[in-house]
């Protein structure tokens, strides 16, 4: 059977269960996907079970469990930090004591105690591992490198904000770290909430916004709010932050450094807040950009691998290729709090024993992020003939025929396939998607499928194989974590984009693929291979077949303020509560106007927490 590792995060955001088998990952999932809860803290029961079923075993046969970072070093964090902002944390200080004095300081207790009340077993052995060592192991240990300088940027982890490790072979070395409260994780998510979205939530909200404004206050963050040095070493400015406080993350210092309060959420958007993030991007960039030549520098490796929420900016991640500071640079899908649980895992698995196997067999060892739960076609068919549905069953080749030809007339597809993805991106297996040349495609997904803000960009899927015809990328770019520009070749002359500002852009048509051309020419883009999801290429294929275009707009199968679809069951919910025209369930095709009447009690929308 092979050594067994179940790793674990909980308790903050985004609450994962992994297992590791011998140093490989056979099933990872967040706990939000199986709850419904957008990013879900819970201790995540149902995403173990998953992983236990998955991998045949129950906890009897698990050799040891790792949880991602240190609770008592956490809590000494926590408690200095109220002590250094009293008297105003008090309150703050008054409301989260009882929580670590009841069971946070003993975090690993309440998590023994909870894998005991799932009845599967009993509990091996839990080893703590720090938060950061998490994030570089999950960086490093599945990465395709021998060798490879690590970074890990994040909000705050005990203490650490942005560390520098060395990985060789299967141990990472730690070399730097900045520690909390200086952060550039927590920088970016005071603008985020300053321009009135949602603290780890809504930061890619802000990366989608900066480029419909200028970086105006770009010196004034440099001058007022954080001081960096050439090695990418900062400290933030604290008397204009208040999230040392406990209670929000920006107040009067931001008022006065940026001309008034913060934006109400849900109220329109003001050219201020497309020039904040302009200006707090740009800063985020340079910041990354001088850590990343300091990584090279002080390892020698020619290869960076990276992790922690920062990470997800995949804006920067395009800088730094651009840059060529290193010749290729791997990001971990799941490089969250999510992904933390699987490199505490992994860090076990290593000191098990367990070889980084996948080296020699090429790639990395993700399994193309498709670790989720699958469902068979007796399963989808069993599904659809309890709920009563007509359907069509096709076998693999005709289902992506046909799904190419209705795309290329405009119709929009739920496509579920095989295992659903772990990490935040929808890769081809739980996505919704679209033809790229549509000109109405990005505003009719965005208000009518996703029910969320129209500026908001889509992400190209493209043929591995092509994506030197389309974008200016001469890496893989597997996870959607890379932003690229679009080729010129690809590109239009649109005079009226010099005149037109803010909002407005998006109604200028860029490129022979507007629906996933962003209003500065960049796309987020995902590369895919026969091999790393077969069923995805062969869709691509059949819609270069028919059109002459390798592209498809892929987003996440669900709408604003909801986890992606994991089950068949949630997929038709989405299907039919929005304006999706197809969908494709494994072999099994969908249509909308041959549905029933799709009734339900209440507004389901007033039941899903806006993000």
């Amino acid at each position: 059977m092979g050594k067994l590792v179940l790793g674990l995060s909980a308790y903050y955001h985004d609450s994962a269960a992994v297992l590791v088998r011998d140093g490989k990952p056979i099933a990872a999932a967040q706990e939000e996907r199986f709850t419904r809860k957008r990013h879900d803290p819970a201790f995540p029961a149902e995403a173990v079970k998953y992983c236990l079923a998955e991998g045949g075993v129950g906890l009897d046969d698990v050799d040891a469990v790792a949880y991602y970072e240190d609770p008592k070093l956490k809590f000494g964090r926590v408690l200095t930090s109220f002590a250094a902002s009293s008297p105003f944390s008090l309150e703050a200080f008054t409301r989260v004591l009882p929580e670590w004095t009841s069971w946070k300081r003993d975090t690993v207790g309440r998590v023994r105690r909870s894998l005991a009340d799932l009845g599967l077993g009993a509990v091996p052995e839990i080893n703590v591992r720090r938060h950061h060592e998490s994030h570089a192991a999950s960086a490093f240990l599945p990465s395709p490198y021998e060798s490879a300088a690590v970074l890990c940027i994040d909000g705050v982890g005990e203490w650490a904000t942005t560390t520098l490790w060395h990985g060789q072979g299967s141990r990472i070395r730690h070399l730097a770290e900045i520690r909390y409260p200086h952060s550039l994780g927590m920088l970016y998510s005071a603008f985020t909430y300053f321009c009135g979205f949602k603290v780890d939530s809504g930061e890619y909200k802000l990366m989608g916004l900066a480029p419909y404004g200028v970086p105006r206050y770009a010196d004034v963050i440099r001058q007022h709010l954080i001081d960096v040095k050439d090695d990418g070493s900062f400290r933030l400015n604290m008397s204009n932050f208040e999230f040392l406080r406990g209670q929000v993350m920006t107040g009067r210092g931001f008022e006065q450094l940026f001309g008034g309060p913060r934006r109400e959420p849900e109220s329109p958007l003001t050219e201020r807040e497309f020039d904040l993030a302009a200006s707090v991007q740009l800063v985020t960039e340079e910041v990354v950009l001088k850590l990343a030549r300091t990584a090279r520098e002080m390892t020698g490796e020619a290869n960076l691998c990276l992790a922690g929420g920062v990470a997800l900016n995949c804006v920067a991640n395009g800088k730094v290729i651009q840059e060529t500071i290193f010749d290729s640079v791997w990001v971990q899908p799941a490089a969250g709090d999510a992904g933390g649980a699987l490199g505490a895992a992994l860090m076990v698995a290593t000191e098990l024993g367990a070889p980084r196997a996948h080296l020699a067999e090429g790639g990395d060892g993700m399994s193309s992020s498709l670790l989720g739960p699958g469902f068979s076609d007796e399963e989808i068919a069993r599904f659809l003939d309890d709920l009563g549905v007509p359907y069509t069953r096709l076998d693999e080749e005709s289902i992506a025929k046909h799904v190419a030809e209705e795309l290329a007339t405009g119709k929009i597809v739920g496509w579920f396939q095989g295992r659903m993805e772990f990490g935040p991106r929808a890769l081809g297996a739980r996505s919704i998607i679209g033809d790229p040349r549509d000109v109405d495609m990005q505003s009719t997904m965005n208000l009518k499928i996703k029910f969320r803000e129209s500026f908001r960009p889509f992400a190209p899927s493209v043929l591995a194989e092509e994506v030197e015809e389309y974008f200016d990328l001469h890496q893989e770019s597997p996870y959607m974590l890379v932003v690229a520009p679009v080729a010129k070749q690809r590109r239009l002359d649109a005079e009226e984009s010099a005149q037109a500002t803010g909002l407005d852009r998006l109604k200028v048509h860029r490129s022979t693929i507007p629906a996933v051309t962003h209003v500065d020419h960049s796309a987020r883009v995902q590369t895919v291979t026969a091999s790393s999801n077969p069923t995805y290429h062969r869709l691509l294929t059949a819609f270069k077949q028919v059109t002459g275009c390798p592209v498809l707009v892929n987003t996440s199968f669900n709408v604003r303020g909801e986890p992606i679809v994991a089950t068949p069951y949630d997929a038709y919910q989405c299907f039919m509560r929005t304006n999706i025209d197809l969908l494709a369930l494994g072999n099994f095709l969908l249509n909308k106007a041959d549905q029933p009447a799709w009734r339900e009690q209440g507004d389901w929308r007033k039941e899903i927490a806006l993000d």
